[in-house]
């Protein structure tokens, strides 16, 4: 009975995945990037340009395209972490460690008691 359940099971994946491709497929926006797609690679066929061609002909034009529209040298911010101090219900948030408050808590309370406050 075990292999029958697994089938129906899979049966049911496979309708939702098809039904989701098909929603995919008359997307709008999707058939534009696709459109695009497609002329784009003629465009490397008529030329006999490589993808990589094409990536350093960007990078000439738009140095933020090697970082994938970051620009050169940036990396993604640290996530905010709150802190509640349970003791006095006072918060703070902040992306670093290195925060006065925080280091104040962690002389005064241990440093893995302050880390479990973070939320």
């Amino acid at each position: 009975m075990a292999k029958i359940n697994d089938y129906y099971e899979k049966r049911q994946l496979m309708d939702k995945l098809a039904a989701e491709l098909q929603q995919l497929e008359e997307d709008t926006a999707l058939q534009s990037e696709l459109e695009f797609e497609r002329k784009v690679k003629e465009l490397m066929n008529e030329y006999s340009k490589s993808p990589s061609d094409v990536l350093q002909i960007l990078m000439a034009i738009d140095p933020g395209v090697s970082q994938g529209g970051k620009p050169a040298g940036s990396r993604a911010k640290r996530p905010m972490v709150t802190y509640k101090n349970p003791h006095t219900g006072e918060m703070v948030q902040t992306r670093g460690g290195n925060h006065k408050v925080l280091n104040e808590w962690r002389k005064q309370y241990g440093k893995e008691t302050v880390q479990s406050w973070a939320q």
